[in-house]
């Protein structure tokens, strides 16, 4: 199974100092968040320690009913310090928070423990000139990573690039800076949150938390790149990964997204194929676009496509969106749908072609005797003036099902 960080990077010495400095001033326990409330920095305990700190302190971050909690509050827009509620289901203390911010960027989040939710003038004193320090030493030490960030972006979106020339050159220097390794089995995964969606938190943020972790694991190298409403993850491994493995990861990026983030992002993942050679790494992006576009169009994915289980819908949803219309569903098949009782002859055929044309089984499935089948098959038939038996007028009228899933899946809007 893929190991997978659970902590926010570690805080600097420096950073450490400062909240040290200040819980022994306060003598109460000081802690830094990241954006997402996920711990970066933490005092020893002044007896005020409760069961979500206590928590942190052993998993490296607070649980994620606790996180959603806190985000729920709107800290991360507060303009001014405040204190949030404690709630005894969650094991939460009140906190004092304090928004560090510097150039109008949101670094992270102070939080003080204060049982009694009342401080005096001399805390808050105190505690409003640590924060500007923390804002200013954390300012600095995020220009040097988004310095790293960026150039592990552009390396990301070269090597999954169609310009086969950059693609050798990105190759080139990623093993010259020692992001890639010798590993070549390619696999690429695409997070798209919804287009125009109002998200009251930072998605760029939300998108590194969740992805951040996979960069290195005990079966994987990875290569992040973020962008406002979409983020690819590049995995280099000795092997490829099975579909369960695969699946696991998707379904923790998707929990991750759905902690961190408004449901109006309403995230969806697409995973690519798997290659052989990082030199397809381009191939498995494309295949992963595509699979994302399938897990919006068709809830019963479930907000996850993978290429490698799409079979045909990998073909259809290659088209471009214009000419994914009705005009693609075959005639003998908007005649049946538009029959009297068209809707259950549909269902009989689509159950038939699922089932290989196997009679017992279909019959089965709807739960009708195998007479009242052959009667509907026959009446789809007439209907159709299609062959059951034919093998190309069955692929017709498989194909032309799937297109109508699509256009009934994606009315509401597509990726």
């Amino acid at each position: 199974m893929t190991g997978r960080l659970q902590r926010a990077r570690p805080g600097s010495p420096e950073l450490q100092a400062l909240v040290d400095e200040l819980a022994e001033r306060l003598g109460r326990s000081v802690a830094v968040d990241d954006p997402l409330v996920r711990m970066v920095c933490t005092s020893r305990h002044f007896g005020d320690e409760d069961p979500v700190r206590i928590g942190t302190l052993l998993q490296g971050r607070a649980d994620n009913a606790a996180i959603r909690y806190v985000l729920a509050q709107g800290v991360t827009q507060w303009s001014r310090p405040g204190f949030i509620d404690g709630r005894d289901d969650l094991g939460l203390l009140p906190r004092y928070v304090v928004p560090l911010r510097e150039r109008g960027h949101l670094l992270g989040l102070l939080v003080v423990v204060v049982p009694e939710k009342a401080l005096v003038e001399q805390e808050t004193t105190a505690i409003a000139r640590a924060a500007d320090a923390m804002s200013a030493q954390m300012y600095g030490e995020q220009i040097a990573a988004d310095t790293r960030k960026s150039e592990v972006r552009d390396l990301t979106l070269e090597l999954v690039g169609a310009d086969a020339a950059a693609r050798t050159a990105a190759r080139r220097r990623g093993r010259e800076l020692g992001l890639l390794g010798e590993a070549e089995h390619v696999l690429v995964t695409v997070v798209r949150l919804s287009c125009g969606a109002e998200l009251a938190r930072r998605p760029e943020a939300a998108l590194w938390a969740a992805l951040e972790g996979y960069r290195q694991t005990r079966s994987a190298q990875g290569l992040i790149a973020i962008g406002k409403e979409r983020a690819i993850l590049l995995q280099l491994r000795d092997r490829p990964p099975h579909r369960d493995e695969v699946a696991a990861q998707s379904a923790r990026i998707l929990g991750e997204l759905r902690t961190f983030l408004d449901p109006s992002a309403d995230p969806v993942i697409g995973v690519g194929g798997r290659h052989a050679r990082l030199d397809d790494a381009w191939t498995s992006y494309e295949q992963a676009l595509v699979a994302a576009r399938a897990a919006r169009r068709l809830p019963s994915l479930e907000k996850t496509g993978d290429w490698e289980a799409l079979g045909e819908l990998a073909v259809l949803l290659q088209l471009p969106e214009h000419a994914l219309n009705a005009s693609l569903v075959p005639k003998p098949l908007r005649t049946l749908t538009e029959a009297h009782g068209g809707d259950r002859l549909r269902d009989t055929l689509r159950c038939f072609l699922e089932h290989a044309g196997s009679v017992p089984r279909t019959a089965e499935t709807l739960g009708i005797h195998r007479t009242s089948l052959y009667y509907r098959l026959r009446q789809i038939q007439e209907i159709t003036g299609l062959d059951l038996d034919d093998g190309a007028h069955r692929l017709t009228l498989h194909l032309g099902l799937r297109v109508g899933e699509l256009l009934h899946a994606g009315a509401d809007g597509a990726v």
